[in-house]
């Protein structure tokens, strides 16, 4: 017997405001009928874009860092950058870093995210 992986679940005040993003960053489609208790992001059908994305509706807001976070990879990092901001994300931070870069977002409710220049 073994467990298969389904998605990531990230608990939030305003599920459907959140899967909107995350639809929009990632370009995909949110499942019908998504409301501030509950929402996704599908997977699309070829399944190379990372796991189904699940939002959960929580009474508490999110008070301290992110313990896992997504990261998000582009090769055309500052359009990239742009693009997020012109969405909602908030730039957090830039770091450069071993020959490597990538900035820290927060979503549309303080979630962290990575953009990382590949």
């Amino acid at each position: 017997m073994s467990s298969q992986f389904f998605g990531i679940a990230i608990d939030c005040v305003d599920a459907a405001a959140v899967a909107n993003f995350w639809a929009e960053v990632l370009g995909r489609q949110t499942a019908d009928h998504p409301t501030r208790e509950n929402a996704a992001v599908l997977v699309d059908d070829a399944a190379i874009n990372g796991p189904r994305l699940a939002f959960h509706q929580v009474p508490e807001p999110k008070t301290v860092k992110n313990r896992v976070h997504l990261d998000l990879i582009t090769a055309e990092f500052e359009a990239e950058t742009d693009r997020l901001v012109g969405l909602g994300a908030q730039k957090v931070r830039d770091i450069e870093e071993n020959g490597n870069r990538w900035t820290t977002f927060a979503d549309v409710e303080g979630n962290e995210f990575d953009l990382i220049a590949g």
